[in-house]
């Protein structure tokens, strides 16, 4: 068993991409660590990691049985160890899942073409039995998760017009610290950019909503294979659907049309097909500012720019005076 470097040895991507498709697995190249077992030259088993995500774990055909999947596991297990890493997540197929469970695993939710499982605390009831201490028992709420990076008029426009039509409306804030602003950053403009709305509560994601746990092609958009990211994506909708918005009394998801970002679109469209009649979809038109669609990467455009005449237009009057003395 030894680390293999899918980017350095073209022979070797090939052979791990067939290994893959031999046991109908997609070839998932976002991946940051990939170790390989052999037999002489031959390679016989694989799996991967993408930060805390075990993926990409294949057999070769002739040697499933011999114990291999276990000591893939345990050696990447035992190396998440040795970066102070304890909670693990992982994707199979849901043939697999058994073999997984077998070794500590648990299954958070499972779609047609995949399993999500973690196996480490706190975990995904830790995360239901938070965001539940915080729900509000009304008739009617809905869900909006945004990223915010960082919060603009578009952010603000979306939430009031959820607040108005809904007695309550939660705001999910990515966690994912993979963003200019940070996630501290993100959350405190989200919190005070919607002050002024007494129906509205901000709550986090944790990696269980668009993280790179549930949906890794989000922040990599420009790469993103999008066949992944359907899957993706369909998976991070049924996880909102089945449990969050059900532990929350979610009757409705609020998200804007996505003119620029073809995933985001996929995102978009898995929603609408995994939700169907048990949550409604409510996509808005995106606001306008002088016939300019308002985005996030504009903001961060015109604030690396320091055009504060621009920036005053497009965000919050809390974000704009954060923005002036951010990095002060």
């Amino acid at each position: 068993m030894k680390r293999i470097w899918l980017n350095r040895d073209k022979k070797l991507l090939n052979e791990w991409s067939e290994l893959l498709m031999s046991n109908n697995l997609m070839v998932d190249t976002q991946v940051d660590y990939t170790i390989g077992i052999f037999d002489k030259d031959q390679l016989i088993g694989t799996a991967s990691l993408y930060q805390n995500i075990i993926k990409c774990v294949s057999i070769s055909n002739q040697y499933q049985g011999n114990d291999l999947l276990a000591k893939l596991i345990t050696y990447l297990l035992d190396y998440l160890k040795e970066q102070t890493v304890f909670h693990v997540f992982l994707y199979t197929k849901p043939e697999s899942a058994i073999l997984f469970e077998s070794l500590g695993f648990k299954q958070i939710i499972e779609t047609e073409h995949v399993v999500f499982m973690e196996l480490g605390y706190p975990d995904f009831k830790d995360y239901l039995t938070s965001i539940n201490e915080k729900k509000v028992n009304t008739k009617q709420a809905s869900g909006i998760v945004m990223n915010a990076n960082p919060f603009t008029l578009g952010h603000f426009y979306l939430i009031e017009k959820a607040a108005s039509e809904n007695e309550w409306v939660y705001v999910f804030v990515v966690s994912e610290d993979r963003s200019e602003f940070s996630t501290e950053e993100r959350t405190t403009l989200v919190k005070k950019g919607c002050a002024s709305l007494s129906n509205v509560t901000v709550l986090p994601t944790e990696q269980y909503q668009v993280s790179s746990a549930t949906f890794p092609s989000y922040f990599l958009k420009e790469q993103a294979e999008l066949d992944i990211s359907a899957v993706q994506a369909r998976l991070d909708a049924k996880l909102f659907k089945q449990y969050i918005a059900k532990n929350l009394g979610i009757t409705k998801r609020y998200v804007g049309n996505e003119p620029y970002s073809e995933v985001t679109n996929i995102y978009n469209g898995a929603m609408q097909e995994e939700f169907g009649d048990e949550l409604e979809l409510i996509i808005l038109d995106r606001k306008q500012i002088d016939s300019e669609i308002i985005s996030a990467t504009k903001v961060r455009q015109a604030y690396g720019q320091r055009d504060f005449e621009k920036l005053k237009k497009m965000v919050p009057e809390t974000t704009y005076n954060y923005l002036k003395t951010r990095g002060e």
